[in-house]
């Protein structure tokens, strides 16, 4: 296959070659050729690709033997260097100016929920460059840690990807009236792009580096997979008075117990309430449900500070 019949399978491949720095024009050089002047194993490079385009698609164990997790490891470092350093930094401009005619208080939260997302997700990259990268890179020079496997250091990607989700929604649907239209479409056009590219990024993560990792530990394991499921979002329901309430206490740093205490009904009820706040406003987090319940005033920020 040619590199350019490539990038017309799905154009999201174009983040892929950035990664790898492959940035020239591809003329008709065939997949292998540009791989092999950019120094990648080219079937390592068509097992990111297929990884990246087809939620659906496992690596063969053969593939997984044969692949060459330091082309892997590489496509993840420069993955978390994009994200950091450029997809981030302009989220932050375009938040900022649109948030403009917003009012203090919103603002602030706004900005902190943002702030703290990004700090999640800079201590999960510095995680992985730190501890996990090393490790790997250790095994592939025969080194092992006692007590140490790749499994010890798999992560949990769920909380990044909720935050995101949330901000998502919060934009979507809770931004007054007077935030920029146009502003606010190219904002959810990008978040959408990066959330879809954070998404297989930890496929490539999941289903290639740690597999493989997991062979060069033990060469004669089978590999599992794990079976990934997706919840649907968001509902166009309104809340109700009541849902409106246990929002409030949520937002108020309150326990379920103590929410069914101060309203006087049962823990399940408070479950049930929670489940279908969540699926109506599409917010998953605590900290996104506080935003949300302070830009369609609910609470008062001062209450919560």
């Amino acid at each position: 296959m040619k590199m350019a019949e490539l990038v017309e399978v799905d154009f999201h491949l174009l983040g892929v070659l950035s990664r790898f720095g492959i940035d020239e024009a591809f003329g008709e050089r065939s997949v292998e050729d540009v791989c092999m002047r950019y120094g990648i194993d080219a079937s390592t490079f068509i097992m990111i690709c297929e990884v990246y385009v087809d939620p659906d698609y496992r690596p063969s164990q053969d593939q997984l033997r044969t692949g060459h997790i330091s082309d892997v490891l590489r496509y993840l470092h420069q993955s978390h260097s994009y994200y950091l350093n450029n997809a981030l930094v302009t989220m932050a401009s375009s938040i900022e100016k649109l948030i403009e005619p917003c009012s203090a208080p919103q603002k602030k939260v706004i900005w902190k929920f943002f702030q703290d997302y990004k700090n999640e997700l800079d201590k999960h990259f510095r995680k992985e460059e730190g501890e996990v990268v090393p490790y790997v890179q250790g095994l592939l020079l025969g080194q092992r840690t006692p007590g140490l496997s790749i499994d010890g250091f798999e992560d949990d990607h769920s909380n990044i990807d909720e935050s995101l989700s949330d901000l998502k929604n919060l934009i979507l649907k809770s931004l007054p009236a007077e935030c920029e239209g146009r502003q606010r479409i190219a904002l959810l056009n990008y978040i959408f792009h990066l959330q879809h590219d954070l998404e297989r990024h930890s496929a490539v993560e999941d289903e290639l580096m740690v597999p493989m990792a997991r062979l060069i530990e033990n060469p004669h394991s089978v590999a599992p997979h794990p079976v990934s499921g997706k919840e649907e979002e968001s509902g166009k329901d309104e809340l109700s008075d009541r849902e409106k309430e246990i929002l409030v206490s949520v937002a108020q740093g309150l326990l379920n117990k103590e929410i069914a205490d101060r309203l006087n009904i049962s823990i399940n009820t408070v479950i049930t309430h929670r489940k279908n706040i969540t699926r109506k406003t599409g917010i998953k987090t605590v900290a996104g449900l506080t935003v949300y319940a302070i830009l369609n005033n609910l609470i008062d920020i001062s209450s919560i500070e």
